[in-house]
């Protein structure tokens, strides 16, 4: 039984990073995508080296903080949306005082209650 857990052993840096170089964690602080799943302590995987697609989760640097949001891109502007009522959707543009950082590439989870 040991050596077959051994066998199966993952390395979640072989597993979950692509780009070593270009890619963080952070840690989810807020509720602004509770409606997704993605609750407070989550732990994210972003990746700098990726280009936003639509509807890729992203982190964006807005008013002097990181946010995540997911990202709608549209003709000549996207816009950024939250998954909790409570926060506006943000226009991106020319003009936007917000720049997209990263792309969330995995979301970990504790689900073991604390």
């Amino acid at each position: 039984m040991k050596q077959e857990l051994a066998e199966q052993i993952i390395d979640l840096n072989k597993e979950l990073i692509r780009h070593p170089s270009a890619t963080f964690m952070g840690r989810v602080a807020g509720d602004s995508m509770i409606e997704e799943g993605v609750q407070e302590g989550d732990v994210l995987i972003i990746d700098r080296s990726l280009t936003p697609r639509n509807g890729d989760k992203v982190i964006c640097f807005y008013e002097g903080e990181f946010i995540m949001r997911t990202l709608e891109l549209q003709d000549d502007y996207g816009w950024l949306h939250a998954a909790n009522p409570k926060y506006k959707p943000i226009r991106l543009g020319a003009e936007s005082p917000c720049q997209i950082w990263g792309v969330v590439s995995y979301i970990i989870k504790n689900v073991r209650a604390r």
